[in-house]
Parts: C-alpha cells; sequence; structure tokens
C-alpha cells in the first residue's frame, strides 16, 4: 500500500510538465497580442515594448517556459497582466469559493446519489426504478447554465425564495478570512446571519452542478448493486437467514460501492473544470470566473496557473479515491 501511495503521487510530476508544456503551447497559438491589450488602446510602441520586456514576454518562448517553471519550483505562478498581481494570490483569493462550490455540489451528489442508488436496485423493474430512471435521463441530458437559469427564474424571480447570485449581499460585512470558505468562517466567527445568507447564496449552483454527478452515481451504484447481488456469497447470506437489512448494507453496499467510488472521483475533477458557466450564470467569485476574465482579456498566465491547480486537485481527489478502495476493500492493499 505505501508502494502505491508514492508511486501515485510520483506521477504528479509527469502530469505537472505536461499540463505546462500544453497550456503554453495553446497560449501561444491563440491569435492576438495580450500586452498591447493590456497596455490599452492609447499605448505607444514603446509603452507595449516596456511593458512587454517588464513581464518576460520578449524572450524567446522556451525561454519563457523555463524561467516559468523555475517559479513554479517556488510556488510563483507568474504575474496578471490584467490585475498586476501574482497569479498564486490570486488563485488563493478565488479557490476557496471553487472548492465550497465543487464541495457542497459533491455533497448533494453522493448523499442522494448512494442511497437512491441502492433503493432503485431493491426496487427494480418497479415505479421508483423508472421515476429514477427518468430523471437520471433528463440531469444528464440538461445543460448546467440552462438549469441554472431555470433555477433563477423560478426560486429568485417568481417565487422569490433564494437570491439571484453572487456569494454575500453587498451590504452584509462577511466573516474574518480563517479558511476562506464562507460557511466555515462564518460558523467560525459564530455569526449565524451571515452563515445562512451564504447557504441560501449556495443553494441554486450548488444544485445546478450536483444533478448530473447525482443521477450518474445512482445508476452506477444501482448497476453494481443487482450485480453484487446476484453473487454467491449473498445468496449464502440469505439461505443462512441474516436480516435482509443487515446483508444490504453489510455484504452487498460495502462491494456495490467501490465501482462508484471511481465515478466520484471523476466527477470532482470534471465539477472543478466545469465551474465556468455556473460560475459565470450565479456570478460567483471562483476560479471559473477569474479564468473567464483572463481569457477574455487573453491573460493566459491567469489560465496556466487555473488549469495547473485543477489538474493538481484532480489527481489528488483519484489519489483518494485510490486510497479509500483500500479500507472499503482489503484486497487492494496488497497490490
Amino acid at each position: 500500500m505505501l508502494y502505491f501511495t508514492v508511486r501515485r503521487i510520483l506521477l504528479l510530476i509527469p502530469v505537472i510538465i505536461g499540463l505546462t508544456i500544453i497550456m503554453f503551447a495553446i497560449a501561444r497559438l491563440l491569435p492576438g497580442d495580450p500586452v498591447a491589450l493590456a497596455a490599452g488602446p492609447n499605448a505607444t510602441q514603446a509603452e507595449i515594448d516596456a511593458l512587454a520586456q517588464q513581464f518576460g514576454l520578449d524572450q524567446p518562448v522556451w525561454s519563457q517556459y523555463l524561467r516559468y517553471v523555475g517559479g513554479l519550483m517556488h510556488g510563483d505562478f507568474g504575474t496578471s497582466l490584467l490585475t498586476r498581481r501574482p497569479v498564486a494570490a490570486d488563485i488563493a483569493a478565488y479557490l476557496p469559493a471553487t472548492l465550497e462550490l465543487v464541495f457542497a455540489a459533491m455533497f448533494l451528489a453522493v448523499a442522494l446519489g448512494i442511497p437512491l442508488g441502492l433503493l432503485t436496485a431493491v426496487w427494480r423493474n418497479r415505479w421508483p426504478d423508472y421515476v429514477s430512471q427518468v430523471f437520471a435521463i433528463g440531469a444528464i441530458s440538461m445543460p448546467r447554465f440552462f438549469l441554472g437559469l431555470l433555477l433563477q427564474l423560478c426560486f429568485a424571480m417568481w417565487l422569490m425564495w433564494l437570491p439571484l447570485g453572487g456569494q454575500l449581499p453587498i451590504i452584509m460585512i462577511p466573516p474574518p478570512r480563517v479558511t476562506g470558505f464562507l460557511l466555515v468562517d462564518s460558523l467560525l466567527a459564530g455569526d449565524t446571519q451571515v452563515f445562512r445568507s451564504a447557504l441560501a447564496h449556495l443553494a441554486m449552483p450548488a444544485v445546478a452542478m450536483s444533478l448530473s454527478p447525482l443521477a450518474t452515481i445512482m445508476r452506477m451504484m444501482r448497476a453494481s448493486t443487482i450485480e453484487v447481488m446476484q453473487q454467491d456469497y449473498v445468496t449464502t447470506a440469505r439461505a443462512l437467514g441474516l436480516p435482509k437489512r443487515k446483508i444490504l448494507f453489510k455484504c452487498v453496499a460495502r462491494n456495490a460501492i467501490s465501482a462508484t467510488l471511481t465515478v466520484i472521483g471523476l466527477y470532482f475533477g470534471w465539477l472543478l473544470g466545469g465551474t465556468v458557466l455556473v460560475e459565470t450564470v450565479f456570478d460567483w467569485p471562483g476560479l471559473g470566473l477569474y479564468a473567464t476574465k483572463a481569457i477574455v482579456s487573453q491573460d493566459m498566465m491567469p489560465v496556466i496557473g487555473v488549469a495547473l491547480v485543477i489538474g493538481l486537485l484532480f489527481v489528488f481527489a483519484n489519489l483518494v479515491i485510490d486510497l479509500l478502495y483500500g479500507v472499503i476493500n482489503p484486497k487492494v492493499r496488497y497490490s
């Protein structure tokens, strides 16, 4: 198990190198001049050249790449042409909001998807199973940004139960920043009013992002449960007269959830990379909104930094999932 863990961690090195090379190539192939755009429409050629020299963009591409990789080793993601701030500082400011949104969406998907998958497997070919199939097809096929717009129209505009967007009202003072997660910081500060408001602002974007993974997790859990229920050891447990509830939760669910863990790990990375549209619709101050502004202004250093951070979080999430296999299934520890 230790060898497996170390090997997975070492795989981060080629992932980082590959991400930096790909993103640098894409940044240089895109049309337009980001330096001229950052300098402004009234800038002279001398001012544009001075700005390019300041950010090192007048050097050859290979030299810029080596300089960037050398900065990464010291935690330096470069400087944004748009904000004129270190990219690492911008990512540190925007990342907690994105993680809070992704964690909330994954919590909803896992907390509802796994029990519903078990339920539909037990009640297969009956009305709960048919309802789940219709829900799964609708949830997967509907685009998240369109679902977000429908939620805003229904719950914010018509019913006026939830706020339209943002993370907090403008007039509300946020709690002292400790973890960066607004819900956690408000609880640490003992401010229940901010906590309720933050939870209300989080509800619609979290639901919009959670429906697709919820449907996939539910259907995967259903298929795995049906497969496990047909195994010989389950038949033996039934023949021994063990209670159905004990067989379902101790024998069936424990083994069926292993295949579902892979989907959970993949969806975590998919949600991290797919927050752009949802954050734009709900004006959520996360990495997606930050990357969108950077792309529009052709500011590629933040885009590369965001891609690296998302890639690292995706690999780390799958590492955690692989380690959970060893906890759920002891046979994996010796592989």
